[in-house]
């Protein structure tokens, strides 16, 4: 039995920025690897990925070994990131406390090492330093090795999808007592390295490999078919080995070891070893199938100028607390390999304390010519992991991953705009599939971290939620024959009437005279002129009805006092058309106060205008849009530090008359000037009309949601130019509204990069977000009851089959 104490015999001697100084005489480069998110690749960029490894790879010199090493933990979601101060927050919070998930980490070493022929005897122990050994210098060989993985570093960082960055000494030294302790945490413990099996602290380990070129089926690919979400019209790829990476969903670690060895000698080698085969290849299956490898490797380096001869390693360690589960997890293993018509190699004794003992990052060029199969650089480097972990921005929107339902903060706002130049946002899906419920979590907790909301809303979808926020919300609702209360001509003092205040107005009358043609210069100048002239009239009454009168009375002598004249503005037609908004005309409940209301919303950070009573009546609604237009003007958009989003609900209902769009479009080009977003709700795409117009909203929104579509994608694809793997992503939408863990997905955009999340939320934030049914009626009763939507909630989640009386 062999025991290793890393204390006694460290294998570092030192370490100059991620250089490391092993005790063997190698020098080794270490590197984090960051790699794309699980799902979002396409056949192409993994194509791409391949492409970008070997061109990097290729020239970097004989003698180098390339490490690379992925390491999957067990671990127990701690809830550390995620809010947790208000009530719905606590629950997401406790909720998804304690959820097991797999930790992903990706390295990448490049090892320069004393024996240049990398011509190793088959056993060495590498932790018995050389003699006299002393740290090297920073001697010109290695100044030339550092420069060339330098650029090697740089080519595959250029290519955006990989990101390597350089390690820190305490992140090496981390790194190394998590390998020779066994991935132990809490305690320091001796390796145990017995011929019966290997024995670290708690854990039992255990190795398959790939170590010659017979292990290998007929073909390797850059990326394969992944069954999981393919389907009969689309198809989802994977890496050719990520089968071996998350989803195996255990403790494990990939080595992918790469030995850069001289052309000319291997093609020497090949065909000699081509001759004794030929000679024996009567003599058995086995030789004629060896032989029939080696010839496809020679045609590969003959038959390519770029061919690049290397010799391979890779490994799988695993390990786990109880021994007997060893072999489960080796049958998981062998099940992987045999979709991918590889025949892995089960060392056992001392060839297994060899493999885990080299698979540390400095040991890796220590392994023997029967540890390894040749092959052309592009084979090898299809054994590449391609991906990792859904990954969490430092602030965002929580969503969950497809792999483990575990929260993903998404940033959809991006304050610095590194993915998005507008943070404007549209939701996608027919009724039925919980597009206010997936608008109310967004809203919600933007508004928790402090964003301003104004919902514009014909369904009754967001009081509820409001209702948590008593003193931060309000809610405007229109009722037949009533107004809202916004009088967009009230001023508190002169100080209001600044030339933006006086601008708003014009265009805000110019718009109710509704001319189907956008006022000229002239125009504009006169009706500024006699706001003006009004607001300085002592005796006025500042109200759409004082402006009608102060016009009517001086119409004779108006236009010549102000010097303006009558071609650019008609009083007879304005008054026409204005008297249906004052004194008895058909619409003068909608501004019949004098006194502006809007201070009521001044101070409220949640402003819901309800207008489900309206929704069918073009000209009403029409106006009530211009006047909130006027408030959240005067309001919400005099602070532009302040972020905001003003979000439509039901829009395809607003869309059915011809100036809403025009107005909508007003705020995605008011927007640019405030730090705010707007949101859109629509059933279908087809909703927008294809015009100018709505390729102007479309273009000016870069965060796209999907929820399901039984009826397709087409057409959102066409009208947004998603890739055909954002289409394969939406196709492979599916909700599981069953068992413990509901959750439905949907496709996420922000800018180019797509993927497909989870949406599973507590039975909290679940009754928040509810719009109708009876479970919603026993939640507002219960509201009703105790005047208080957290304690209606709380007492709906004890007893939710009990009917409220």
């Amino acid at each position: 039995m062999a025991k290793i104490n890393l204390s006694d015999r460290h294998p570092i001697t030192d370490i100059q920025g991620n250089l490391v100084f092993a005790n063997n005489g190698n020098v080794t480069l270490c590197y984090s690897v960051e790699l794309p998110e699980i799902y979002s690749l396409s056949e192409k960029d993994f194509e791409d990925m391949h492409g970008a490894w070997f061109q990097a790879i290729k020239s970097l010199p004989v003698g180098c070994v390339i490490h690379k090493q992925d390491i999957y933990l067990k671990k127990v979601y701690t809830s550390e990131k995620l809010p947790n101060k208000t009530f719905l927050e606590r629950a997401t919070h406790n909720h998804f406390k304690g959820r097991g998930h797999v930790e992903h980490q990706s390295f990448l070493f490049f090892t320069l090492t004393r024996n240049r022929a990398l011509n190793n005897a088959k056993y060495v122990n590498p932790l018995r330093p050389l003699s006299k050994t002393l740290t090297r210098e920073l001697d010109d060989n290695i100044k030339a090795f550092m420069a060339s993985v330098g650029d090697a570093v740089s080519f595959v960082n250029n290519g955006r999808k990989i990101v390597l960055s350089p390690l820190e000494q305490d992140s090496i030294l981390e790194l190394t007592k998590a390998h020779f302790n066994g991935y132990n945490e809490g305690f320091d413990t001796d390796m145990l390295l017995e011929k019966s099996g290997i024995h670290i602290g708690d854990n039992h380990f255990d190795v398959l490999a790939v170590n010659n070129e017979l292990c290998f089926g007929e073909s390797v690919q850059s990326s394969r078919t992944n069954e999981k979400f393919t389907s009969d019209d689309f198809t989802f790829h994977q890496g050719f080995i990520d089968g071996l990476g998350l989803t195996l969903d255990g403790n494990h670690v990939v080595n992918q070891i790469i030995y850069l060895d001289d052309k000319q000698k291997w093609r020497k080698l090949l065909d000699k070893k081509i001759e004794e085969l030929s000679k024996s290849s009567n003599f058995g299956s086995q030789n004629k199938t060896v032989l029939k490898k080696i010839q496809y490797i020679q045609d590969q380096i003959n038959n390519d100028d770029n061919a690049r001869i290397v010799r391979g390693h890779l490994n799988i360690i695993y390990w786990d607390r109880d021994e007997k589960n060893l072999d489960k997890i080796a049958s998981k293993i062998k099940t992987e390999f045999k979709e991918l018509d590889i025949v892995p190699y089960y060392p056992r004794g001392e060839e297994r304390k060899n493999y885990i003992l080299n698979s540390y990052c400095c040991f890796s060029p220590n392994f023997s010519n029967e540890d390894l199969y040749v092959t052309d650089l592009k084979h090898a480097l299809c054994l590449a992991i391609n991906n990792t972990n859904y990954k969490s921005d430092p602030t965002g929107i929580i969503f969950n991953d497809r792999e483990h339902n575990i929260p993903v903060l998404k940033d959809v706002w991006d304050e610095r705009k590194k993915r998005i130049k507008a943070r404007n946002f549209a939701i996608f899906a027919p009724t039925g599939e919980g597009k206010s419920f997936l608008a109310n979590n967004i809203l919600r907790q933007y508004f928790e971290s402090g964003v301003r909301l104004v919902i514009i809303d014909l369904g009754g979808s967001y009081t509820k939620f409001a209702k948590l926020y008593p003193e931060k919300y309000t809610v405007l609702r229109y009722e037949s024959g009533k107004n809202l209360g916004i009088n967009p001509f009230y001023i508190a003092d002169t100080g209001d009437l600044g030339p933006e205040r006086l601008e708003d107005l014009s265009v805000f009358l110019f718009e109710l005279l509704a001319k189907g043609t956008k006022p000229g210069k002239a125009e504009s100048v006169a009706l500024k002129k006699i706001l003006q002239h009004f607001y300085s009239s002592e005796d006025s009454i500042y109200s759409l009805g004082g402006f009608y009168d102060f016009v009517e009375q001086n119409r004779d002598t108006l236009l010549k006092e102000l010097r303006i004249h009558t071609d650019y503005f008609n009083i007879p037609n304005f008054l026409h058309i204005m008297s249906e908004y004052v004194r008895d005309g058909l619409y003068s409940f909608l501004f019949e106060v004098s006194e502006d209301q809007t201070y009521k919303i001044e101070d409220k950070r949640l402003i819901v205008f309800e207008l489900d009573e309206v929704k069918d009546n073009k000209e009403i609604l029409s106006v009530m849009l211009k006047l909130i237009k006027s408030a959240i003007q005067r309001t919400i958009w005099r602070n532009r530090a302040e972020k905001g989003i003003i979000l439509f609900d039901e829009f395809a209902k607003q869309l059915k008359f011809e100036n809403v769009l025009e107005s909508v479009e007003f705020y995605y080009q008011a927007i640019r000037k405030q730090n705010g977003a707007i949101g859109i709700i629509l059933q279908s795409i087809n909703q927008l009309p294809d015009n100018a117009t709505s390729a102007s909203i479309l273009e000016n929104t870069q965060v796209i949601y999907s929820l399901n579509n039984e009826k397709g994608y087409d057409e959102l694809q066409k009208r947004l130019n998603l890739s055909g793997h954002d289409l394969n992503q939406l196709k492979s939408i599916k909700n599981n509204l069953t068992g413990p863990r509901k959750y439905t997905e949907m496709f996420i955009k922000i800018g180019r990069e797509s993927n497909i999340f989870r949406l599973e939320v507590p039975p909290e934030v679940y009754a928040a977000y509810l719009t109708d049914g009876q479970e919603n009626e026993r939640i507002m009763a219960l509201y009703e009851k105790h005047g208080c939507m957290e304690k209606a909630i709380t007492a709906f989640i004890k007893k939710p089959n009990t009917p409220s009386k």
